[in-house]
């Protein structure tokens, strides 16, 4: 098995993931998208809220707000030793008081611990008119999204099988399926029509090309023929910014190979038993 990283930086990763099964593909994105933890608001007492917003729809709209969460900087609340009261160990605590008129950004969020502020700053949650008042104090926790989709700190996961693209021998070049291809993966060499290796992953698998083949009237069969590998997969993984992107990626990878570790020893103890 071996990754491919063929892009990354913090908001975004692209990569190929090969000598997979499809089971074990989907894990990776399953743990990507739902089992890596960050911080998320869970809890807002409301002091003053004067707003066009209802307090549960501004509370929900903080509650969304991605907060940057550090590896190993927190502990789940339900595993802490303060037993669900809350404590420097697992929360972090904001304030907020904005007076209109004027916009309420996330940079207004004022955390205890500046490492764990908003990812970005310009993120609007309400606007308030002349003399309109918003008066808060909110509690972030750690968890995953399993629990709820405000602690998926992706934005964008997914994979797709890597494609494979032939040309077969009886191709007349015609040219009707490079005019077909909405992804420019074909291209016409003199009469002869050649598959883009530099765009080759951007292939869909829509076949779109092999309907203009037949269209032809060819034969009964398309030139081209469009597949799949079914052990390589491109995954596209965008962070919503509490959590690079690659971090999100090796994070996964751990938690994966952890609870395979955890199962090994289970049917050890089993097979001992």
């Amino acid at each position: 098995m071996r990754i491919e990283c063929q892009h990354r930086d913090e908001h975004s990763c692209r990569f190929v993931l090969s000598g997979a099964l499809p089971s074990f593909a989907n894990s990776v994105r399953r743990a990507m998208a739902a089992e890596v933890p960050k911080l998320a608001i869970d809890s807002v007492g409301i002091y003053d809220n004067t707003s066009g917003l209802y307090d549960e729809m501004l509370a929900h709209r903080l509650g969304l707000v991605p907060l940057r969460t550090e590896e190993g900087t927190y502990v789940p609340i339900r595993e802490c030793t303060c037993e669900g009261q809350g404590c420097d160990r697992c929360t972090v605590s904001y304030t907020l008081s904005v007076e209109g008129p004027g916009m309420v950004w996330s940079r207004d969020l004022i955390p205890n611990d500046p490492e764990a502020a908003p990812a970005s700053g310009d993120i609007p949650i309400v606007k308030l008119e002349k003399g309109q008042k918003v008066v808060i104090e909110a509690r972030a926790i750690l968890s995953t999204g399993k629990e709820h989709a405000k602690w998926q700190p992706t934005t964008v996961c997914g994979y797709k099988n890597y494609p494979r693209v032939s040309i077969d021998a009886h191709c007349d070049g015609c040219g009707a399926c490079v005019d077909a291809c909405p992804r420019r993966v074909l291209h016409l060499v003199g009469r002869k029509v050649e598959v883009d290796g530099e765009r080759l992953e951007d292939c869909s698998l829509c076949r779109l090309c092999d309907k203009a083949c037949l269209a032809t009237g060819i034969g009964e069969n398309s030139a081209i023929l469009v597949g799949s590998e079914p052990d390589r997969f491109i995954f596209t993984v965008e962070s919503d910014g509490a959590i690079p992107a690659p971090e999100i990626l090796r994070q996964s990878i751990s938690i994966i190979r952890a609870r395979g570790e955890e199962l090994s020893r289970a049917l050890s103890e089993i097979a001992e038993g």
